[in-house]
Formats: structure tokens, sequence, C-alpha cells
């Protein structure tokens, strides 16, 4: 190799080490992992809580500026039993924070999470009243929180559903504008045939007192996409000028794959000029949505469904719909002198209606 081409090669090659030296560098000032733990750790002290990691966090900027953090313990102050342990978690960061601006989380991520609720159950009922207790400013997160291989205990004590015994779960929590959101399920497990029964299910939600459903039924289980359930109830509906309340009639009904047909669920609703017949495969319908929160999204396609939708107007959860016809699948109305082809994706079709 000519002695400039060789000159030319260790200059580039300078050049790039001294900028992958430089973006360390800035990694590390931008995301300050040594700031943003003890902020993280004077936040939980504030709540009664003591944040420990088993060893400090690690900055990275690529695909996003994030913190990773290791062995994460959160116990209640004094305490001996941790609330929450966790082999690895990440906080994603905004820019927008990390060049100065208000502490906000664009996603947590939290692997292997063990939570032990009598621990959370006795930091609850030792904090002072709400309207004895200091404010807390807890950083926002923007896109939710993602919980892999988690599980939940009660006193080192998996809780674990009993045969012929009804299981209770509920829980609670409030969205970003204050509305409160409330679920309770209860069912009687049983093993039957080698699969798990669940009899008597009752499901209820409620947001706020603007929307509420109901369902009862059973369900079963035998392993991968062998699962069935059959499920109907009623959902109530109040308009945000609480001057309309709309009852609806609902039903799912979840079919088991087999060798030519997935898992499917049939959701039907009927309502004062509201109408649902739609037929969707749970584990596609799952892998869209997927495809929709991967960090590089794949070409956007129609979500998979067969059926008819009809929607007069339905408000909930601060959007509207309204005037809106959908035909998905079998459901789409054939064109005149055309034939679809064999294995092409099914068309869905959509519809405003006319005021």
């Amino acid at each position: 190799m000519p002695r400039r081409w060789r000159l030319t090669l260790l200059v580039f090659g300078g050049f790039a080490l001294t900028v992958l030296l430089v973006a360390l560098v800035a990694v590390y000032l931008l995301l300050q992992p040594d700031r943003f733990t003890a902020m993280l750790q004077a936040q939980a002290r504030a709540a009664g809580l003591e944040l420990n990691l088993a060893s400090p966090a690690s900055p990275t900027l690529f695909p996003r500026p994030a913190l990773d953090l290791n062995g994460i313990t959160i116990n209640a102050r004094d305490a001996n039993v941790p609330i929450l342990l966790a082999a690895r978690g990440q906080l994603a960061l905004s820019w927008h924070t990390l060049l100065g601006g208000p502490t906000v989380i664009s996603q947590l991520q939290i692997d292997s999470p063990r939570v032990d609720l009598q621990a959370l159950q006795a930091w609850l009922a030792a904090m002072p009243p709400a309207q004895n207790r200091a404010p807390t400013n807890i950083p926002r997160i923007d896109t939710g929180v993602s919980i892999v291989d988690g599980s939940i205990v009660r006193g080192n004590q998996t809780g674990s559903p009993v045969s012929g015994r009804p299981f209770p779960l509920s829980l609670s929590a409030t969205t970003a504008t204050g509305v409160p959101l409330q679920l309770t399920f209860s069912a009687t497990p049983r093993i039957h045939e080698s699969s798990l029964q669940l009899d008597n299910v009752a499901l209820h939600m409620s947001q706020g007192s603007s929307l509420t459903l109901a369902l009862s039924g059973d369900a079963r289980w035998h392993g991968a996409a062998d699962a069935a359930a059959n499920l109907a109830g009623t959902m109530v509906q109040i308009t945000a000028d609480g001057t309309t309340k709309n009852h609806y009639a609902i039903s799912l009904r979840l079919t088991p794959a087999d060798q030519s047909n997935p898992l499917l669920l049939a959701l039907k609703l009927d309502g004062p000029d509201n109408h649902a017949d739609l037929r969707l495969p749970p584990l596609a319908l799952a892998d869209w949505w997927n495809q929709l929160a991967a960090e590089q999204p794949l070409q956007l396609t129609t979500p998979p469904a067969n059926g008819h939708l009809d929607v007069d107007r339905f408000e909930t959860a601060g959007f509207t719909v309204e005037g809106l016809t959908l035909d998905a699948g079998d459901s789409v109305p054939a064109v005149a002198g055309t034939t679809a082809a064999a294995g092409s994706p099914k068309p869905i079709a959509t519809h405003k209606k006319e005021p």
C-alpha cells in the first residue's frame, strides 16, 4: 500500500477514535448517572422508601438515551423485607430532560420483578393520611411501564389459586387526567381432564362514573393456544354532559386454535345506534401491536380483523368516535368484475356516515 494511503487511513482512524471518545464523554455528561440515581433515591426517601442498586447505573445513548439499573431493591424505611426486587431495569429519558428540562421518563422497563404484597401493604398502612402527607415530585412516565417475567408473593409465599376455592383479584389506578380506573375479577379454578377450568368468572371494570363493564361466564385453558371462554354481560356508558345513559349488550367468545384456524375472539356489541360483530385473532393482533411499538416500526398495516362495526357516536377516555362504519375481511363488499388474489391480505373498508 502506498505511503500516502497508509497516512490517510491513519488520519481517518485517529479521527474516528476521537469521535468515539467524544461520544462516550458526551453520553456520560448528558446522562449523568450519578445525578439521576441520587434524584431517584431522594424521591424514594420522600415517600418513605429506600432504593438501592447492586451496581452503579450505566448510561447508554443508542438507540435512545437511557440508564441501565442492575439489582434493584426497594423497601420501606427500616423494614427488612423488600417490597420489590428486580434483576434489571432501564429508564429511557427524553432529550429535553438531558438538556436541562424537567425530568420526564420516556419509558420504564423492569425485568423479572418480584413484589411482596405483605410488605407493600405494611408500607401503605404506615403512610400518613393524604391531607397530612407532603407532596412528592414523581417524574412523569410518557409511554408507560413494561414488566417482563414478574411475580407477586405474599410473605415470601406465592399467591396460588386453590382448586375449588374462589380466587379474587382487584386492581385500581388513576389516569394522567385524574380519572379513576378499577378492575375486579373473581373465578373458581379447577383442574379438569388436564386443563385449567375457571368457573363462575365475574369481571367488572369501571372508568370513573362514565363507563362500566360487567361480564360473567366461564373459561378453559389446556396450554398454548388451546383456550376457550364464553363471557356475556352489559356495558353502560354515560355521556360527558351526564344527560344520556346508554346500555349495551356485550359478549366475548374465545375459540381454541386447531389445525386450520388460529385462536379466535368473537366480539359482539349491541346498543343504541352502535353495533359490532368482530372476529379477532388475539395472537396476530398482539404481533401487529408490537410492530407499532417497535423502535423501528414496519410499514403500517391494517389490524387483523374480520367483521362489521357501526358506530353512530361513542365517547370514552377523552376521545370521541362519530359516524364510523367499518367492514373488514369477509364483510367487505366484493367489487364487481374483480377477484381477490389468492393469499393476498384481506381488505378493510371504512365509511363515514353523512350527518
